[in-house]
């Protein structure tokens, strides 16, 4: 049954979401807030999406890039390097850009009869992302269903696994990740070194999956 949206970037962690519960998505959402990696995510957003027969729409929120402070939406020099764990990543946060989606999402769903909103936060993400917690998924989880007559649900099915597991079960589920997009930097190539690239590296390995991603650290 499609009862499902799902809040799709164009990363490992969304789109191994997208195909573990594609049989239940109606609609894939992609957010185009002004990141330096937004216009290398969302084709690949929708280009997964357009290959499973599912819908998918990008909402424009320019109101970020202009109001919001984040490295992440100050240009490509900005982006700090080194392992997410470090403290200088904090500066990658975009202030409760989950939350914004989020709501965005829980009213789509809410208009089209939909049941659930998917969101592909994991454990690694917990270190430095507030709205990424169990805390705040289930705080939004119980604000969707108290704020819409049809009880919408927030589903992250990942919130409490790693992304190590996460790329296990895109193996499983045949996922080339070479069409996915991690770098928060936006180059031609993902950097290799800036704390999303680092993540994917480490979860690929450990995985057991062999990385096939050109990296322009290690061209």
């Amino acid at each position: 049954m499609k009862d499902s949206i799902i809040i799709v970037s164009g990363g490992m962690d969304s789109i191994t979401l997208l195909y573990d519960w594609k049989d239940r998505i109606a609609l894939g959402i992609s957010f185009d807030y002004g990141s330096n990696h937004n216009a290398k995510e969302i084709p690949l957003a929708k280009m997964h999406c357009e290959r499973l027969g599912i819908r998918h729409i990008t909402i424009p929120l320019d109101f970020m890039h202009q109001y919001f402070k984040s490295s992440l939406l100050e240009g490509g020099d900005a982006i700090p390097e080194g392992h997410y764990a470090s403290e200088n990543m904090k500066s990658t946060v975009v202030p409760f850009r989950n939350g914004i989606m989020l709501s965005v999402a829980i009213g789509i769903a809410e208009s089209n009869g939909l049941k659930n909103v998917l969101i592909a936060n994991h454990g690694g993400d917990h270190t430095i992302y507030p709205d990424c917690r169990p805390e705040f998924i289930d705080a939004i989880d119980k604000a969707a269903q108290a704020g819409t007559f049809v009880d919408v649900h927030v589903v992250a099915p990942y919130t409490n696994i790693t992304k190590t597991d996460i790329a296990r079960r895109g193996a499983a589920l045949g996922i080339d990740y070479t069409e996915t997009w991690s770098c928060y930097k936006g180059g031609d190539l993902q950097c290799g070194k800036c704390g999303t690239c680092v993540e994917r590296k480490e979860a690929l390995r450990d995985a057991g999956i062999e990385d096939k991603t050109v990296y322009e650290s290690e061209k």
